[in-house]
């Protein structure tokens, strides 16, 4: 069994502020998927990212997070029950009553075979699971070649086998249900430098250099990326991350 691992505790107000929002076509897409829209589980929700979105869908939803820390900096809802329970035991669900699961940049942390046996127990017949992840952020080409730099060599040590899984675009993660086809999809946003190296400082593999150097890495990182700017440091890009998105239906 995996133990639970807390990569994001420490950085979860930097978490809140700088991680990206994820496109309301996503929601969409999955909302007709399902025949029902009376509760969706928001699985690994964090600070409610995708939760918050899933409230325009669905009349209930059911986040739930093992990180405290996370919890304390949600985006509060009505109709969002915020819950501190583990993936592998989400003991105030029902057996049957969930229209739609949902895991965001989450599942590679899971203990598989225990998450989707809860999975299993909680949706409806033909409910829907949803998992999705991204990588890195594409701004421009040499603003692409730092962030690679700086992902697969200053702090590429520190990544975890889990984050190797999103490398390979999940595909080596077992996925117990009838798979659905999607379209693509993509998370866009405008951000300054600023937010830019902000989402960088969220990294557990950064969060791990610091704890075993003493030292931060983002200073540097900001000199090199500022210096190809091309613009003030407070002027935004755009930046797109592809999602890497696996759907599934009880048989």
């Amino acid at each position: 069994m995996k133990e639970f691992k807390d990569h994001f505790s420490k950085q979860a107000v930097a978490y809140a502020r700088f991680r990206p929002t994820y496109p309301k076509e996503l929601f969409t897409f999955l909302s007709r998927l399902t025949g029902e829209h009376q509760l969706a589980w928001d699985c690994g929700t964090g600070n409610g990212q995708c939760a918050i979105q899933l409230v325009d869908f669905f009349d209930r939803v059911f986040a739930s997070d093992q990180s405290p820390q996370q919890l304390k900096n949600v985006f509060p809802h009505e109709r969002i029950g915020y819950h501190l329970e583990s993936a592998e035991a989400p003991l105030s669900l029902d057996d049957g009553s969930v229209d739609l699961v949902t895991v965001a940049q989450a599942l590679h942390w899971f203990n598989f075979e225990k998450f989707y046996a809860q999975v299993k127990r909680v949706l409806k017949p033909q409910g829907i699971i949803a998992a999705w992840a991204y990588g890195l952020p594409m701004v421009s080409p040499a603003i692409d070649q730092i962030l690679k730099a700086f992902h697969d060599e200053t702090v590429g040590k520190f990544w975890l086998a889990e984050n190797r899984l999103i490398e390979a675009e999940y595909s080596t993660i077992p996925f117990p249900f009838v798979e659905i086809e999607a379209p693509p999809f993509y998370i866009t946003q405008e951000a300054s430098l600023d937010a830019l190296v902000g989402h960088v400082s969220t990294w557990s593999a950064t969060q791990k250099y610091m704890e075993h150097f003493q030292e931060n890495p983002i200073p540097r990182l900001m000199e090199k990326l500022n210096a190809v700017w091309q613009s003030s440091p407070e002027s935004p890009k755009k930046m797109r991350w592809n999602l890497i998105l696996k759907i599934g239906k009880m048989e």
